[in-house]
């Protein structure tokens, strides 16, 4: 009897046993092609020379050491390459121990910003309906996905949610990407004025919507309207790319492509590899300065950040993902991918968009691909899927509630950014014949 508090109770699942750049082997002897790397978290693959070499190391001089009372070499390391790597403006890096903890931090960061720059009346969190940004309960609480939030909602503090960037749905047909873009600006702004402006403190957005709505990128110059209202109104941007950046979209932060700088970044997930927890939130100099000039510190922590092992893992991950072969590699078989899935299920009569950047890929499901009408949530397509695919051998990340947290269903692909054509070749192959069998059951 398995005295583990699993996920899904009573569920029996395959003990990992061993695991090599896009294939996880379990105890039976069984491979599994990693087409999800987990939870979009094996950026560079498993068992990567390097990165284990960088991590002996570290373990042979030094494992932990509290912040409190030491910086390392590994730490300091790792914050320099992020900055160097960063866009313009984000001069400064906090250390935490994964997705949720960077988001709960860079809320908090938010927050003393304005009280120590004299502004306490700041207080508003904005995000986007069908978004996800971390399970702790600020964060789950910034996230606008309405069935995770549902049972804790009374725990949950007071945000205020617009809506997303999700043209597969909610685009009219009769306006383009532009027209489509300003029109949910001008809803964020119309929520700011509603809460007042001086009284907003952020707005909260993926660059690439991960779980909730499956690889979902915005349309148009959407993000470059929504920073400028932002600014207009001294409202602060953090953009949550635990899930979305360190390389997944093709570039090393997924906001390049939208050609903006956030006043506070998180990653997280593909920062380590998922050779060690680790996660980071990247900031401006105005605020770093507001804490160092103020309070003198950033009032906020845990035991466990700015680990050195998983600073020296992550820290080799980063100088991998940021190799001009790396991301040549990501936007190759991204292409490969998505032009695969389109001839393999583009004329599928239940598959309703197949979108996505670089190796971030997403497939949504519909009985109806005229009408855009979800299945049934009681048939549950997505745990099918999932169990479908994992009978042939291939780990995918299917979700529920695509719509509206109940309804629609979804197939998130993040592969390893090491996979290779014919690799490519068989997770199409093996979704492809999953999806069918799971909507035949």
């Amino acid at each position: 009897m398995a005295r583990i508090l699993h996920r899904s109770i009573g569920q029996a699942l395959p003990h990992a046993a061993s695991a090599q750049g896009v294939y996880i082997t379990d105890t039976q002897g069984r491979r599994y092609l990693d087409g999800s790397g987990g939870a979009a978290v094996t950026s560079v693959g498993h068992g990567h020379p390097e990165v284990l070499e960088a991590m002996r190391a570290q373990i042979d001089n030094l494992c932990y050491a509290h912040t409190g009372f030491f910086t390392t070499d590994a730490a300091e390391e790792l914050a320099e390459q992020l900055v160097n790597l960063a866009p313009d403006g984000l001069d400064y890096v906090y250390l935490v121990s994964g997705g949720s903890e960077a988001v709960e931090a860079a809320l908090k960061m938010a927050r003393q910003y304005f009280v120590e720059t004299g502004r306490p009346e700041r207080r508003h969190i904005i995000a986007r309906r069908q978004s996800y940004h971390g399970n702790t309960l600020g964060a789950l609480a910034t996230g606008g996905n309405a069935m995770r939030r549902q049972q804790f909602q009374p725990l949950l503090p007071q945000t205020h949610h617009v809506s997303p960037c999700y043209a597969y749905r909610d685009k009219a047909s009769e306006e383009s990407p532009e027209v489509y873009a300003a029109r949910l600006a001008d809803e964020l702004e119309a929520k700011i004025l509603e809460l007042g402006p001086e009284s907003v403190m952020a707005f909260v957005a993926e660059p690439v919507v991960g779980a909730t709505l499956g690889a979902v990128a915005s349309e148009a110059d959407y993000f470059k309207r929504v920073c400028k209202i932002c600014d207009q109104h001294g409202v602060l941007l953090i953009l949550d790319e635990v899930m979305c950046g360190m390389g997944r979209t093709g570039t090393l932060f997924a906001c390049e492509q939208d050609g903006i700088t956030p006043d506070i970044l998180t990653v997280a997930k593909g920062l380590g590899g998922g050779y060690q927890p680790i996660g980071a939130v990247l900031l401006s100099s105005a605020i770093y300065e507001s804490f160092a000039n103020g309070s003198g510190l950033f009032q906020h922590g845990h035991t466990y950040l700015g680990h050195p092992v998983a600073a020296a893992a992550a820290n080799k991950v980063v100088e991998i993902i940021a190799r001009p072969e790396t991301l040549a590699n990501v936007n190759a078989m991204g292409a490969r991918l998505q032009s695969g899935l389109e001839a393999a299920l583009g004329a599928s009569p239940y598959v309703g968009d197949i979108r996505g950047r670089g190796l971030f890929r997403g497939i949504e499901l519909v009985a109806d691909r005229e009408l855009k009408t979800p299945f049934d949530p009681a048939r549950k397509i997505h745990a099918k899927i999932k169990r479908q695919a994992m009978a042939r051998g291939l780990i995918s990340y299917p979700m529920g509630g695509t719509i509206d947290g109940v309804y629609g269903d979804h197939v998130l692909l993040a592969p390893p950014y090491t996979i290779q054509a014919d690799e490519i070749d068989l997770l199409i192959e093996r979704i492809t014949q999953a999806i069918d069998a799971a909507i035949a059951e």
